[in-house]
């Protein structure tokens, strides 16, 4: 396997307007003689389908959900980064870089985070353009708050529903493609395997999860945008149906994972309550602007948050690290609230929460402005604890979020595989081992409406491609593959559900693979997880058969598909020695309890090929080196 990241040379603020001078260009008329699949209707997928309709390309549109309007996009609250300046307080697209490569602990390629955020200015102007609420200042021009990671406003936002909005911007420029015959959209469809003709990407298969039908598709090029795969964990801030068959399986075809131990823990999270919940609920990162992260200064205290004096409160980001404070990134403030978690200065029923308080913020501008900022997140907060966040701190704890891993991609988003192209969260490409909060929507947008509508265009025009059938051998043997997976699944009837399952790999992973880990920790989760497999493939229960609508084997098969990630993120978590972005190794900090990088011997991305399945995970490793031209490698320090 070769990994070639196809940098164009140059100075780094002339890179991606060199290369866009010098990609092939179709025609207009050549365009409307090729067909392209997006796969996903989130940010990603829907900016990318309608941009692609919009040059004149055939667009096929797959989703899992019975609306594009549902994808997991919906579900950011805090707000989308972009380089504007309007807060004249020294922002830059080169800040804006250099804020994403430091929070990524110097683990992402330089001209790929660059562009993101040269990018990030056309987004607010397209958004704006497409109608989208940004909430605004009084002198008219669209507000920004801060996030963690940055000394600089540079957040946009829509209340604590922007990622609704943005959404629902790319989703009716989808949906008038659509309608103009354009896009032809396939609701309720999961796509199961990549099908390869000599070599490149041709076609997908797919599960129409409704009617139970596996159906083939063909076209010239293939977009992923899939989302991450998060809810490995089990207990995640993802929805339920986020989950990772299809870049898994375009995996096994031969598409290299990249950084798969790279898991984002969010720092601001309602607090898991029992043992049979199902998700968590994310409280978004933009109230750390006005919130107070503390814990009582006293193991054994027993009075109500509002009746704790200020002496005898713990503001341990605000001690620890003055110069940002509560703003540290999402990496520094998860680690540090397990750590006065693990010194027994959790609060709540289970000792695993902190608290996030507004008293001070309330006191200074008011309850009628904080409810103006956040009002739909502390309804959201009191709907799910039942305490009044305007008069009680709210609780928190840190959760799985966001996967910074995913299919490795060139500097054009195209994987290994010639036509496979990955966009989103999907892809490994820009946040390195730890993502700034506001970047997630960033990311999607700017890979959807600005980068793939011309790396596409270049590949179709100078490749080879002769039509291709649906009856071709290769496409038979996809569906053979994917058929004998549910068949086998089917097959077991044994005594345990699949989600009875699904837990115990998802107390593996958060226990072993989570916020910090060790040597002996993460051999012990791969032994774990291959023993849990085995018995999943013996012992699984699931009922009802293939014909037909079946949660059960729709769940079934992605969790089959966890078991082997899970295992390959612990193999990459182990070969990683050193503490990096939101992974703190015990064996690698420093004296002051900092993570400690380790530049020299891994400064690059970890890319593994699959090799298969034999009671274990086969996999291969490799490198593709990180070059920093432009910025100088540093330990990180947020004081």
């Amino acid at each position: 396997m070769k990994l070639d990241p196809k940098i164009p040379s140059g100075p780094l603020a002339e890179k991606w307007t060199k290369h866009k001078n010098d990609i092939q260009l179709l025609s207009p008329n050549n365009k409307r003689k090729h067909k392209v699949i997006v796969v996903g209707t989130g940010l990603a997928g829907a900016s990318a389908a309608a941009s692609l309709s919009e040059l004149g390309y055939n667009v096929e549109v797959f989703s899992i959900l019975d609306s594009p309007r549902r994808a997991h996009s919906i579900a950011a609250q805090g707000g989308i980064n972009a380089a504007k300046n309007y807060q004249n307080d020294g922002d830059s697209v080169w800040r804006l870089f250099y804020d994403t490569i430091k929070g990524g602990d110097y683990r992402s390629r330089e001209a790929n985070v660059y562009r993101l955020a040269e990018n990030s200015n056309y987004i607010i102007d397209q958004a704006v353009a497409q109608g989208v609420p940004f909430g605004r200042e009084y002198g008219g021009l669209l507000d920004n708050r801060s996030f963690g990671g940055a000394q600089v406003s540079r957040t946009f936002y829509s209340r604590g529903q922007t990622g609704q909005q943005l959404l629902l911007g790319a989703y009716q420029a989808m949906m008038k493609e659509v309608h103009s015959g354009r896009v032809k959209m396939y609701n309720r469809h999961e796509m199961l395997d990549l099908v390869l003709v000599d070599g490149k990407a041709r076609g997908i298969i797919t599960r129409d999860l409704v009617k139970g039908t596996i159906n083939r598709y063909e076209a010239d090029a293939v977009i992923l945008c899939t989302g991450g795969y998060g809810n490995v964990f089990y207990l995640s801030t993802n929805a339920k149906n986020s989950n990772a068959t299809a870049a898994w399986r375009c995996h096994k075809r031969g598409a290299a994972f990249a950084n798969p131990c790279f898991v984002q823990i969010h720092p601001t999270c309602i607090p898991v309550s029992g043992d049979y919940q199902s998700k968590l609920t994310l409280m978004s990162e933009s109230l750390r602007n006005d919130g107070r992260v503390w814990v009582p200064r006293n193991k054994d205290e027993k009075r109500p948050p509002n009746q704790i004096p200020e002496d005898d409160r713990y503001y341990y980001l605000e001690e620890r690290y003055p110069s940002f404070g509560n703003l540290v990134p999402r990496d520094v403030a998860s680690r540090n609230a397990k750590l006065v978690c693990d010194d027994g200065l959790g609060v709540g029923d289970t000792g695993l929460a902190v608290y996030l308080d507004f008293r001070d913020a309330i006191k200074r501008d008011s309850k009628e402005v904080i409810q103006a900022k956040y009002g739909n997140l502390f309804d959201m907060y009191e709907n799910i604890m039942d305490e009044n966040p305007y008069e009680v701190p709210m609780k928190i704890f840190p959760a799985v979020h966001y996967t910074m891993g995913g299919l490795w991609v060139d500097y054009n988003l195209m994987s290994n595989i010639p036509g496979l192209f990955v966009a989103g969260e999907a892809n490994f490409s820009d946040h390195g081992a730890n993502r700034l909060g506001a970047s997630a929507l960033m990311q999607g947008l700017s890979d959807g409406y600005f980068i793939v509508p011309y790396t596409v265009g270049n590949y179709i025009a100078d490749e080879e491609l002769p039509k291709v059938s649906t009856d071709h051998k290769a496409f038979d043997e996809a569906v053979e593959s994917s058929t004998k997976i549910m068949d086998k699944l089917l097959s077991v009837k044994g005594n345990k559900t699949v989600i009875e399952f699904h837990r115990e790999l998802g107390k593996i992973m958060w226990d072993r693979v989570g916020i910090s880990r060790s040597k002996e920790g993460l051999e012990s989760a791969i032994e774990q997880i291959r023993e849990l497999r085995e018995e999943f493939w013996q012992n699984v229960n699931v009922p009802g058969d293939a014909s037909y609508y079946n949660k059960y084997l729709e769940f079934a098969y992605r969790v089959a598909d966890y078991f082997e990630l899970a295992e390959l993120m612990a193999i990459d978590a182990l070969d990683r020695g050193e503490s990096c972005g939101c992974h703190l190794r015990d064996e690698y900090q420093t004296e002051e309890g900092e993570a400690l990088r380790n530049d020299k011997e891994y400064a690059f991305v970890s890319a593994y090929e699959f090799l298969g399945v034999n009671g274990k995970l086969e996999t291969k490793l490799h490198k593709e080196e990180l070059e920093f031209e432009f910025v100088e490698l540093k330990q990180r320090s947020y004081k």
